[in-house]
């Protein structure tokens, strides 16, 4: 399927919702885009700008031709940090992709100290200024490749800590999904219990119609979204809070989550 079906062509597509968003505390995402999908090479295709979704008539251009089994779209409303093209999500790591909506609070009080506990071996990659690409260099640092469901519980915990320690009192809100083309990794999570929307469909087939988005019956295709891209409600289940979703070979698989819990210390007698 060429990405435009999907992401032009739906009542609620990804265009729109950079316009008015329907379930963001921001309707309007105007601060960038980005694109990223799998196709011949090792290493998925990148391309981000900071000029709204709605008005690039590049971003349409690829959507038509660009087909691939899987790829990353994400429309930007900043938190704070710099209208740049390095700033714009998804984010790559070799195989790997990552975007984020959501906010680590209190960034620029706890940026100094999460920036420091990246490893040595990611630390060089980090391009922009934002949270989002901080966290997910953490989860690289913590495991991701090896074992994702204890990179996003370790990670979830360092940023929490770091927090506490600042005493922020702003909340962390995450609603983000990582890939490397073969498996998707998908967390919806908050300190507040407000994190961003996630849903999610699934079929053997995707098809759009008259601006309604169908999936026929059986497994192979999954969308993972932020919200519905259109009003049929029997295609969309919402993810609850504090969870983890894993998607492979077509399966949707969804994990309660909760950050890694310190050990508490104990006085010597």
């Amino acid at each position: 399927m060429a990405m435009d079906n999907l992401l032009f062509k739906p009542g609620n597509s990804l265009i729109r919702q950079s316009l008015s968003a329907q379930r963001s505390i921001v309707p309007t995402n105007g601060d960038g885009f980005g694109l990223g999908w799998y196709g011949d090479l090792p290493h998925p295709g990148l391309y981000r700008d900071t000029m709204p979704a709605w008005n690039d008539v590049n971003l349409r251009s690829l959507a038509e031709q660009i087909r691939a089994t899987a790829f990353f779209a994400h429309v930007r409303a900043s938190t704070g940090t710099a209208t740049t093209r390095l700033n714009c999500h998804p984010f790559r790591w070799e195989r790997w992709l990552f975007m984020h909506n959501g906010k680590i609070g209190g960034w620029g009080c706890v940026r100094r100290d999460l920036e420091y506990q990246l490893t040595e071996e990611f630390y060089p990659h980090r391009e922009g200024s934002t949270d989002s690409e901080v966290f997910f260099y953490l989860l690289l640092g913590n495991g991701l490749v090896t074992d994702p469901q204890g990179a996003f519980r370790r990670t979830v915990a360092q940023i929490l800590d770091a927090m506490q320690a600042h005493k922020v009192e702003e909340p962390l809100r995450i609603a983000c999904a990582v890939t490397d083309g073969r498996r998707t990794f998908a967390l919806r999570y908050s300190s507040d219990t407000q994190s961003p929307s996630m849903f999610y469909g699934k079929g053997c087939d995707i098809w759009v119609d008259d601006g309604e988005v169908h999936f026929d019956p059986g497994r192979g295709c999954v969308l993972l979204l932020s919200e519905p891209l259109d009003t049929v409600s029997d295609s969309w289940r919402e993810i609850a809070e504090s969870r983890l979703v894993v998607v492979e070979a077509g399966q949707v698989t969804v994990l309660p989550f909760s950050p890694v819990v310190a050990r508490p210390m104990v006085a010597a007698q």
